[in-house]
């Protein structure tokens, strides 16, 4: 099916690249966006969706002092967050926190609570453990990853282990299993490696050129969906990686972003820099599952995978964000800056 935006939008002063849900807020449906400024000043965004659902209300407008390549709110403390960012040639990545009194006109300054600065050169991502509260996160550069313990009560973040990913492979990202918080994802420039944290060494591989994005499955194990440019979507059994269990045809120009859906069964997003987010409704099994205990559990069988496209977009779209606390509603950000919240009930009802 392929439609335009019914959505709800909210416009950014600037361009932008990152959205966040924000997971530890479970009496609103939220989220977090930066800016990517070159010369202005850059801003973070509190949204939230109104109560009737019909507005999204800017809740806290904060200073940020870069370029905002990469943001993460914290899965246990709606007021903490992470960005990366940049000035100029050079990269840092901090954790911040948000004042207890925003709400306001001239909303307090955000506090930087710890500096991630054992990079040398280009920072890609930071990663929050999906599934709860954890004392660890784990940072992404061109060539290392690194395993943090942040204790944000002293203000404090220390490098616990780091590793190279090794002669002729740049990392670009990952993703961090909700299921095993010893095992991440990391992209690179021709494979997608896992990697075990307990010895920072790698384990696996999916030999997958040009990957710009995976998602963990956050309801079944063994899970991963990753976007690549030429490619499309596929989907894998961590168990059996040889070939994906299945491949969805992607955008019609580079696939940039998947996002997994918290609580639907193969309910995914992907999005472009054809300007669209697809809505997808994939097959998961492989033989030998499980049934899925999820009481959300949508049958899988269809003909035709893909329910929605949502077109109407003027820009590439970076951006994916699903609510946590309402797992029908995603958020996506276009960068030129714009934020739209869908709704995708009518198709739940339809299957």
């Amino acid at each position: 099916m392929q439609g335009g935006s019914s959505g709800i939008g909210y416009g950014l002063k600037y361009q932008a690249r990152c959205i966040s849900d924000v997971k530890a807020d479970t009496d609103h449906t939220s989220f977090l966006t930066g800016t990517l400024s070159l010369k202005e000043e850059n801003e973070v965004h509190l949204l939230r969706l109104s109560s009737g659902g019909t507005e999204l209300i800017c809740e806290g407008l904060f200073s940020h002092p870069n370029e905002i390549w990469d943001l993460g709110s914290c899965p246990f403390d709606q007021r903490i967050f992470s960005t990366v960012f940049s000035s100029g040639e050079s990269y840092g990545a901090a954790i911040w926190q948000i004042p207890e009194l925003y709400g306001q006109l001239n909303s307090p300054q955000l506090e930087r609570i710890a500096v991630l600065d054992a990079h040398v050169g280009k920072i890609n991502c930071i990663l929050w453990w999906p599934s709860g509260r954890h004392d660890k996160l784990i940072s992404i550069d061109d060539e290392n990853l690194f395993l943090w313990s942040l204790d944000c009560s002293k203000k404090a973040a220390q490098v616990q282990s780091k590793e190279s990913s090794g002669m002729l492979h740049y990392l670009s990202g990952g993703a961090w299993d909700p299921h095993d918080a010893n095992s991440v994802a990391a992209t690179c420039d021709s494979s997608v490696q896992f990697w075990d944290l307990r010895t920072m060494k790698k384990t696996n591989s999916i030999e997958h050129a040009h990957v710009r994005n995976v998602d963990f499955d956050t309801k079944k194990k063994h899970i991963l969906v990753t976007a690549a440019d030429e490619y499309g979507i596929h989907i894998w059994d961590l168990r059996k990686l040889k070939v994906p269990i299945q491949e969805l045809p992607g955008h019609t120009h580079w696939t940039w972003a998947v996002s997994c859906n918290p609580e639907y069964d193969g309910l995914l997003l992907s999005a472009g820099t054809d300007s669209t987010v697809n809505l997808w409704l994939a097959s998961l099994s492989s033989s030998g599952d499980e049934p899925s205990e999820s009481s959300f559990e949508l049958p899988t069988q269809r003909a035709n995978p893909l329910l929605n496209s949502y077109s109407d977009y003027e820009d590439s779209v970076y951006g994916l964000a699903w609510s946590s606390r309402e797992p029908w509603i995603f958020a996506s950000l276009s960068y030129d800056g714009r934020v739209v919240v869908e709704s995708v009930k009518p198709f739940l009802s339809k299957i």
